[in-house]
């Protein structure tokens, strides 16, 4: 099942770009370019979606 989320990508005072997935609570990265945070925040929702299975 394909599943799609909602990310939300700020950059900071410092250069990052720091993504966030309202959907899933704690489900955030951050990377110095976008393509690398893209490839971090979607390892990201990997896991919070295994967490998320494991505690139900």
């Amino acid at each position: 099942m394909k599943r799609e989320f909602s990310v939300v990508i700020e950059k900071d005072e410092d250069g990052y770009y720091v993504g966030s997935v309202p959907e899933l609570k704690g489900c955030h990265s951050q990377a110095k370019s976008l393509d690398e945070l893209m490839e971090r925040i979607k390892e990201a929702i990997l896991l919070c979606l295994e967490v998320e299975a494991g505690t139900m």
